[in-house]
């Protein structure tokens, strides 16, 4: 274990942007932190996608509301991996882009002795989670970090959620459930056209290829796990080979037209790479997936699906519950909710209101000073928790509360004790998912 250089001093963290073809790479930079230089090296091959990431920087730069102040130096060529490493000008590396690629990234650079925090997914098969473990040992011998962005765990919902999960009066214990009625669902809805930071999302022509981009049930699904695990077993290790068990898992495809393909990416035609998947025209695009697994015994089940725009008023959405014996805690976020996140309370089969009543009352009072204006609204099943909007704080935040939290470990030299097996847990259950919905031809 090498020294740890960082003490939370000003302008200690200096960042390189490696290869930045995805939005998120921008977002962990929205706003300015004390504790990270403003100059930030950017390494990248030539082509569009470092222009749009420069693009996106130079508008956090220019806005009128708490303009950002970011110097950019821009490195591009062939060996821009090569570069980097040789000349580190900078002690964190981000990374978020083309995922083919990504896992090779995070290696070398570890290896280098370069911290790491890399947008999801790190690996993408099962190759690339083999990798990624030996990632994993690197970088404790390297004595580094490398964390990936979890940012579904700073959504209000969720963190209540797991909160009053760990209520036993109000909750009481968390079923086993069945592989046909699992004990926690999380499903999540994306939407392949959308708006970000006011402009519309150009995303580059390689995201629709899976074997660039990975597959949805590697994509988007490590969030759901992730919070299963973060969710259900609240600081604990999940051994992925003894804790967890694959029972299940599909993918299916959301299908694009040649039209909808140039809406979101700027380009009329199907680029090389893509025309053996094209038929009459239409790209199936393999973005959906659903995995049944069980963790500590617990059955889970996780879903994704892509849909080509939302509704007239929408966005993504996420669906959430958790069995308990005595509550079930379910999030919904569709049309009744006007797609705003809502926490419900709803008593078990099996529960009477009001055996429950005092305790559900009991932690309100407890939250209410937490989080004020926080109240709750009852209904048959239960209670539907009414949460202030100063507490949606927005996908987009949530990037740079992660990166600020990155950046307090990084001064503590270590990450809490559960994560690292975590992540390389949730990455065997999406990337063994994979193996499986694949052999079913």
């Amino acid at each position: 274990m090498k020294q740890n250089e960082f003490t939370g001093a000003r302008d200690e963290i200096r960042l390189m942007t490696l290869n930045p073809g995805h939005f998120h790479a921008a977002l962990v930079q929205k706003s300015m932190m004390e504790q990270v230089h403003p100059v930030v090296h950017i390494y990248a091959p030539e082509g569009p996608d470092v222009t749009l990431h420069e693009e996106r920087m130079q508008r956090y730069n220019t806005r009128p509301d708490n303009p950002t102040r970011w110097e950019l130096k821009t490195y591009t060529g062939p060996d821009y991996l090569k570069r980097m490493i040789d000349e580190r000008p900078g002690n964190v590396m981000i990374t978020a882009g083309n995922n083919r690629l990504k896992t090779e990234y995070i290696k070398r650079t570890v290896d280098a002795g370069i911290n790491v925090l890399s947008d999801k997914p790190m690996a993408i098969d099962k190759d690339g989670w083999k990798k990624l473990v030996e990632a994993f040992e690197l970088a404790d011998r390297r004595g580094v970090l490398l964390y990936d962005i979890m940012p579904e765990r700073k959504e209000i919902t969720c963190e209540l959620q797991r909160s009053l999960a760990r209520n036993k009066e109000l909750f009481g214990s968390l079923k086993q459930g069945t592989p046909d009625d699992p004990a926690i669902v999380k499903e999540s809805v994306h939407h392949l056209f959308k708006m970000v930071s006011g402009y519309p999302l150009q995303r580059p022509p390689w995201y629709f290829d899976v074997k660039q981009q990975g597959e949805g049930i590697v994509d988007v699904t490590i969030h759901l796990v992730d919070l299963v695990f973060w969710g259900a077993f609240p600081d604990q290790i999940v051994d992925y080979k003894s804790d967890v068990q694959m029972l299940d898992a599909d993918r299916w495809p959301t299908k694009l037209s040649l039209k909808q393909y140039e809406k979101i990416t700027g380009q009329s035609e199907f680029p090389d790479f893509l025309h053996d998947q094209v038929t009459d025209g239409v790209l199936p695009y393999y973005c959906n997936g659903d995995i049944l697994f069980t963790a500590n015994g617990i059955h889970s089940r996780v879903c994704v699906k892509w849909d080509y725009q939302a509704p007239e008023g929408g966005g993504d959405t996420h669906f959430s519950t958790m069995r308990g014996t005595q509550t079930e805690l379910v999030i919904r976020q569709g049309k009744e909710q006007n797609y705003k996140a809502t926490l419900y309370v709803e008593c078990a089969p099996e529960t009477k209101k009001k055996s429950v009543e005092n305790a559900f009352k009991q932690e309100m009072d407890r939250l209410q000073k937490e989080l004020p204006g926080i109240s709750y609204k009852e209904n048959d099943k239960g209670w539907e928790l009414s949460i202030p909007d100063k507490y949606y704080l927005g996908h987009e935040t949530h990037y740079q509360t992660i990166a600020r939290e990155f950046y307090e470990f990084l001064v503590s030299g270590q990450l809490p004790h559960w994560e690292v097996p975590n992540m390389i847990s949730r990455y065997y259950v999406t990337t063994q998912a994979r193996e499986i919905a694949l052999n079913k031809g």
